[in-house]
């Protein structure tokens, strides 16, 4: 199983476990963040790179990998993803630096997958 994979494959398992539960403050959480990402005044393409950045700020990189896979989705060039990254690394400092190289190779990742296809 590839990078990819792995990480889709927990995230999913794990989600369908934690919502099994059925906890109402749980689901609505999921659903906001759901909706807060959707297209609006602001486009999804715009929303998905400032999650990017935050979440590399924060170091989440289980976050910074799936908004790394909904910006591929969009349609981010890599130029346009590693202009984020900077960004990022300028906001964050250089505790930032472990991230944006977990975070490229997983951009390398998508890449390698889309051209296996």
């Amino acid at each position: 199983m590839n990078l990819i994979e792995e990480f889709n494959d927990y995230r999913s398992r794990m989600n369908e476990k934690i919502m099994s539960a059925d906890n109402k403050v749980i689901k609505r959480f999921f659903n906001l963040d759901t909706n807060a990402y959707a297209a609006g005044a602001v486009d999804v393409k715009t929303k998905e790179m400032i999650g990017l950045a935050c979440s590399m700020v924060l170091r989440c990189d289980d976050c910074i990998k799936y908004h790394l896979g909904k910006s591929y989705e969009a349609g981010l060039s890599k130029e346009e993803v590693f202009e984020v990254f900077s960004i990022a690394t300028l906001i964050g400092g250089s505790i930032v630096i472990p991230h944006l190289r977990r975070a490229a190779e997983y951009w390398e990742a998508m890449e390698q997958n889309n051209q296996d296809v």
